[in-house]
C-alpha cells in the first residue's frame, strides 16, 4: 500500500495513549500493510501506529527477517534484565544504553481475530517492551536516566528540521 512518515519527538501524537481496534475494517486492513511497507527497511525492528499518525493499538516488526504485525496488544509478562544500545525512529540520529526487561510476552489479535502471542528475548524482548510502551503514549528516553534524557530532548530541540 504505502511508505508512511514517520513523526517525530515532538509531535503530540507520540504522546498519546493509543486507542484499541474495536473492529477489523478496510480502514484498519490498510494501516496494517502501512505498517508492513514502512518496518519492512533495514535496521528498522518495530513500528507502533502512532508514530505514522495513527493512534490505535497496533504494531509491526521486522526482526531477524520475519515481519509481522499484532493489534491491541498487551504486554503481559516480563522478566530478566538486558541493558544496551536502543535508538527509535521518531528519535532519529540518538541511541542510549537503555535498561529493559530481557525476555517479553505480549498478547493480541490478528485480522482475523485470531489470538496472537508475541515473545522473545533479546532484541525481541527489548521490540515488545519499545513498541507497547509506543502505544501507552511514550518514547524510550522516557527510561533515561535525568542527564541523559534532557541531553537528548535538547539534542532533538537544536535537530529539528
Amino acid at each position: 500500500m504505502a511508505i508512511r512518515q514517520i513523526r517525530v519527538v515532538p509531535d503530540p501524537v507520540l504522546r498519546t495513549k493509543c486507542d484499541p481496534i474495536k473492529e477489523i475494517t478496510p480502514a484498519i486492513r490498510h494501516l496494517v500493510q502501512d505498517l508492513l511497507d514502512t518496518v519492512d527497511d533495514p535496521g528498522r525492528a518495530g513500528l507502533s501506529a502512532n508514530q505514522i499518525g495513527v493512534p490505535l493499538r497496533a504494531f509491526s516488526y521486522n526482526i531477524d527477517g520475519k515481519i509481522g504485525y499484532i493489534l491491541n496488544p498487551v504486554l503481559e509478562e516480563k522478566r530478566g534484565e538486558q541493558y544496551g544500545d536502543e535508538g527509535c525512529l521518531s528519535v532519529p540520529g540518538l541511541w542510549y544504553k537503555t535498561r529493559r526487561a530481557d525476555y517479553a510476552r505480549c498478547r493480541g489479535i490478528d485480522l482475523d481475530g485470531n489470538e496472537v502471542v508475541l515473545e522473545g528475548t533479546g532484541i525481541m524482548g527489548r521490540m515488545i517492551q519499545h513498541e507497547t510502551d509506543h502505544l501507552d503514549g511514550h518514547v524510550y528516553l522516557d527510561r533515561l536516566e535525568k542527564d541523559e534524557r534532557r541531553a537528548a530532548m535538547k539534542y532533538m530541540r537544536e535537530h529539528q528540521n
